[in-house]
């Protein structure tokens, strides 16, 4: 790697960077967010939606005993970091130089989807991450023939495993690894079983959890199914995949599908990278993932793509690197449409008028919830605690709060100390795992969105009362437009009855 590539690589680093702390202090903490900070409260082998990396993570940043969302964003943005510094290793491996660096780290920055999806402390960046290292493994293997390739792969995928269950798809594309003579030949001799072993023995403890909690990864696939993938289309995918990487970046990586299979310079070392790519590209249009699940897949074809044009460009043609530099600038006018660059004021102003829209009863829906994020968690625990305020002092002592939605009960652990507030409980995702044990008090103040209906909580209480309807000027989801509080008094059940009651209600 030349001092070029190197300084292409580090500059790219600190723009973007810069651009996510700008994004940081425009930025509230958005609703899976709550989710995955509780986790570290929680430590366990794995989660309901989620393997175990994200707990440990979670665990060190609430360390800090911080409500800032520069700290629990740390990871995030040391992982999108790696990104950008191994995707420019890769197009390295494959035989690009610093123009091809260039094209495929501008590539990423300019787009949306990835702007948008490493910005937030969620499982999603750090997928993109192992995913981007391990292929880098995968490419090394392929290129050197080495065998401690093969473990390092073993070791990141492991890892990958642990932190999202997507590594299934990466390891499917490594079936092409038997195809060619080559690679299956460093395979056998290098004795891949044993690497297998490993990897089995690492995940095995969280295998034991799924399987002591019946398998709750089967169960989330099976209602993102019933409620999301099977209406998906590929045409739907495709467009929003456009949108995601970007018009001009996309147009650009578009010949890499077909130059990967055909560069007769690097056709033996290509073809098993490329054929992997493009079993994970199968699979996962046959699962129906949605658009973003292919933005790893996009960070492995990127440099290929970037390789493509550098060839076009070296040697005789270089001052095809000004207009495309441009072009490429051109496209940063998407950035703003992945993360909040932008005051709230200015992007309603600027931004959002050209962004699509949605309007569901009267309101619109907005397409960054970061943005409205601190407003309304700040709303929110504003009425929860004149709600529990007004309660007589015996009902306090035992009063907790039940949170319909895991972000309603993840912002009242986070915020509770500043409004004084009690414990908040759900039944909702991961929080089923901490529910309480024993006896229900007496009085408990509940809080729902409007898309759980207004008797939501009426077959659990004697008495359900609502106190506080409170709506929000813009939210992310058609049903949260409206919150509502309840005073709920004498249970019907205690939590362990609870806890059966909503044991198949858990990803509602």
């Amino acid at each position: 790697m030349t001092k070029l590539t190197k300084l292409i690589i580090f500059s790219i680093c600190i723009l973007k960077l810069t651009l996510h702390l700008i994004a940081d202090f425009h930025s509230g903490i958005r609703g899976d967010e709550l989710l995955y900070i509780q986790t570290g409260n929680h430590l366990a082998f794995g989660y309901l939606e989620v393997p175990p990396m994200i707990g440990l993570l979670a665990f060190i940043q609430n360390l800090f005993h911080t409500q800032s969302v520069f700290t629990y964003h740390i990871f995030p943005h040391i992982a999108m970091l790696l990104i950008i510094i191994y995707v420019g290793k890769i197009t390295v491996e494959l035989g690009g130089k610093s123009i091809a660096v260039f094209i495929a780290l501008s590539c990423i920055l300019v787009a949306p989807g990835f702007e948008a999806s490493q910005q937030l402390f969620e499982p999603v960046v750090f997928s993109q991450l192992f995913w981007v290292l391990c292929f880098y493994q995968l490419v090394r293997f392929v290129k050197y023939g080495d065998r401690k390739y093969v473990w390092y792969l073993t070791i990141f995928i492991s890892l990958f495993f642990l932190t999202k269950y997507d590594a299934l798809f990466f390891c499917f594309g490594l079936l092409s690894l038997l195809f060619f003579r080559k690679t299956r030949v460093v395979l056998v001799k290098g004795k891949y079983w044993q690497c297998l072993m490993i990897a089995f023995l690492i995940l095995l403890p969280n295998i034991i959890w799924q399987y002591v909690n019946d398998w709750p990864a089967l169960q989330m696939f099976h209602r993102l199914y019933e409620t999301q993938l099977d209406d998906l289309s590929l045409l739907h995918v495709l467009r929003d995949l456009f949108l995601y990487v970007n018009p001009i970046a996309f147009i650009l990586m578009l010949p890499a599908l077909i130059y990967m299979f055909v560069d007769k310079k690097n056709i033996n070392f290509y073809w098993p990278i490329a054929c992997s790519i493009l079993l994970q590209v199968l699979l996962l249009a046959y699962c129906k993932g949605k658009a973003y699940y292919f933005l790893p897949i996009v960070l492995t074809i990127l440099p290929f793509s970037a390789i493509f044009w550098e060839n076009i460009i070296q040697p005789k043609r270089k001052w095809l690197l000004y207009p495309l530099s441009f072009i490429l600038l051109i496209a940063a006018v998407l950035i703003p449409f992945g993360m909040p660059l932008y005051s709230f004021h200015h992007y309603l102003n600027s931004v959002y008028k050209y962004s699509p829209k949605e309007i569901k009863n009267g309101k619109p829906v907005l397409q960054i919830e970061e943005y409205y994020a601190t407003k309304k968690w700040k709303t929110t625990m504003q009425e929860l605690q004149s709600v529990y305020d007004s309660l007589p002092a015996d009902e306090k002592k035992n009063c907790l709060i039940w949170g319909k939605h895991y972000s309603q009960a993840g912002a009242v652990e986070l915020f509770k100390n500043d409004y004084g507030l009690p414990d908040a409980f759900s039944y909702h995702g991961s929080f089923y795992s901490w529910a309480p044990k024993g006896k229900m008090p007496g009085t408990v103040i509940a809080v729902c969105h409007n898309d759980a209906g207004d008797n939501f909580f009426d077959p659990f209480f004697e008495e359900v009362i609502p106190v506080r309807r409170f709506y929000s000027d813009y939210a992310s989801i058609e049903g949260w437009i409206v919150q509502t509080i309840y005073i709920c008094k004498k249970p019907k059940q205690n939590f362990e009855k609870m806890k059966e009651l909503f044991k198949k209600r858990i990803f509602e």
